[in-house]
């Protein structure tokens, strides 16, 4: 299933996160919480987590250490959690201050995962993705 959409949600005082009721059967198998490269938190399935992580370091050196402090990187800052009966997450306070996350939130739809973004710093974001859109598709030239 592919990720997709924008929801605006509100972390209760546990900072615990609704995941969107749409994505939840996707998600019973367990998820993978993990610091983004963004100021954001990304939510996988496990599996797609870990074909991530192996696509990104398939073409470096096990010996490097740009290998080593990706390795580091991806497996330090990501959390093996599971829904509760509600539907919900708890955010590791890690994670939670990495995106800045406070209260309320937006969880986005990022193809392969889901985002979340604090809700102010997503529409700032958001607003440059639409500003950039046009030169960054028009950098990736025309098919063959």
């Amino acid at each position: 299933m592919a990720f997709r959409g924008a929801f605006d949600y509100t972390l209760d005082a546990k900072n615990r996160l609704t995941v969107p009721a749409k994505f939840r059967a996707t998600l019973s198998e367990g998820v993978v919480l993990a610091k983004g490269v963004e100021p954001c938190v990304a939510l996988w399935r496990a599996a797609d987590y870990e074909n991530f992580i192996s696509s990104a370091l398939s073409n470096l050196n096990p010996m490097t250490p740009e290998y080593r402090k990706l390795q580091r990187y991806y497996s330090a800052n990501a959390f093996d959690v599971e829904l509760d009966g509600a539907g919900r997450v708890m955010v590791p306070p890690a994670l939670m201050a990495h995106a800045g996350l406070e209260k309320d939130v937006v969880v986005s739809g990022a193809g392969t995962c889901l985002e979340v973004w604090d809700r102010e710093r997503w529409k700032a974001h958001d607003e440059e993705l639409s500003t950039d859109i046009s030169d960054l598709t028009a950098s990736l030239g025309h098919p063959a």
